[in-house]
């Protein structure tokens, strides 16, 4: 798609794929109205002199424009400003009251759900239990589905436009939703999209299923502290371990989706044996699995939660070998940073889950670990922070996900 800039028939459009092609006058327009009400989105209050200055976009355009999206009831009008120069502006803010995104995470004991308006506001944020180490993908559907029905009833009840909905999974996702392989659920090529479309009685909006780490990083991108940060690398933190990806910006998945699997880089050859059938990688040292192997190796994926709560209370009390077991599991966290301060030189790595909570044992040998590993002159600039967006991140990033279409230009009808 060319520059926003773009109006009016008979311009040719270029891309890496294509001879030049006529542009289409709605396409133009949709990639116009994307370009504003994104540019609303990070300067809101503004007024639509301020568009123009800073879009290209004429005068007139913008107001057509904003037309448009007040009329679909993305945008709002919200009083008038007198701290410029000549007659006062009307300012104008993201509405999206009449619109909800929702995002669902499975995990191997429990399932999220999250809904949130076109502004990111929060609507709802559910947690329930769930097996998840052993439900079959069937009686997976059936939970998510089951979820899912109660959160649209939810917003039913609100009357708002559902947007879509986006589950995350602990696996590998391809670009089509299908789930290759999630060895936490012990799924293999599971249509996920289909089944939950076909639970749900084809809703009549898109369903969605991504990576959990790929979806909770356009959380932390969106809504974290670190939001500012073009290069973004968010680490999971539970049974698996897999890293999303920000670069320049961007969301980056890889040729077929699969990108982000640090958890199997070899941190030991001589070191326990992985769920992969390889020794020594990241998960098997690092993850939330090895430290119940050392606390409580009898353990069901059900008792993560309270287990992990066993192992902060130790910790706090200064317990040896647990503060002993944790500063091992950060000295690998910090290698494993290392391999991606060197390979991709992010600004920030957040460590996200069941990290969060061991964070004050796990986070300084990690720092020190990264410092000493990386090969870049100070550590390249990159940082080692704690998600401070709690165990709904995947949840929350699901529901961006669907933000992000809508901030490319796949504007809903009118309201």
């Amino acid at each position: 798609m060319g520059p926003p800039w773009l109006s009016g028939t008979g311009l040719n459009l270029i891309n890496a794929h294509t001879a030049p092609q006529p542009a289409d006058f709605a396409d133009v327009r949709a990639t116009n109205l994307a370009v504003v009400l994104r540019f609303v989105r990070q300067n809101a209050p503004c007024s639509r002199a301020d568009i123009a200055a800073s879009t290209g976009l004429n005068k007139a355009t913008v107001s057509s424009l904003v037309a448009d999206l007040i009329d679909r009831r993305l945008l709002r009008e919200t009083g008038l400003t007198e701290n410029r120069v000549g007659r006062p502006a009307t300012m104008l803010v993201l509405d999206g009251s009449p619109y909800a995104a929702i995002g669902v995470g499975v995990n191997v004991d429990y399932l999220t759900a999250v809904a949130v308006d076109l502004a990111g506001t929060e609507l709802l944020s559910w947690r329930r239990s769930f097996p998840g180490a052993t439900a079959t993908p069937n009686q997976a559907v059936a939970a998510v589905a089951a979820l899912a029905r109660r959160v649209l009833s939810r917003v039913g009840k609100e009357a708002r436009q559902v947007l879509g909905l986006t589950v995350a999974i602990p696996g590998l996702v391809d670009l089509n939703g299908t789930v290759r392989f999630a060895p936490t659920l012990g799924w293999r090529d599971v249509d996920l999209p289909g089944d939950l479309a076909k639970a749900l009685r084809d809703p009549g909006f898109p369903v969605l299923v991504d990576n959990d780490a790929n979806l909770a990083v356009l959380a932390e991108h969106r809504f974290g502290p670190h939001g500012g940060a073009a290069n973004l690398v968010y680490v999971t933190g539970d049974v698996g371990v897999g890293a999303g990806l920000i670069m320049d910006g961007r969301s980056r998945r890889g040729g077929r989706g699969f990108a982000g699997e640090i958890g199997h880089i070899e941190i030991d050859p001589a070191g326990p044996v992985c769920r992969c059938g390889r020794r020594g990688c990241l998960e098997a040292m690092a993850g939330v699995g090895a430290v119940l192997r050392h606390t409580a190796p009898d353990a069901t994926p059900a008792e993560l939660e309270p287990e992990i709560d066993e192992v902060v209370r130790r910790a706090t009390a200064g317990d040896r070998d647990v503060l002993a077991l944790l500063g091992a599991v950060g000295r690998d966290l910090g290698k494993g940073a290392a391999v991606l301060a060197d390979v991709l030189n992010p600004e920030v790595v957040v460590l996200g889950g069941y990290y969060v909570p061991l964070s004050p044992w796990v986070l300084p040998p990690a720092r020190q670990e990264l410092g000493l590993r990386s090969c870049a002159p100070e550590v390249g600039g990159t940082r080692l922070e704690v998600s401070t967006l709690g165990y709904g991140a995947a949840a929350l990033g699901a529901a961006a996900r669907l933000l992000d279409s809508i901030d490319s230009g796949r504007l809903p009808a009118h309201a």
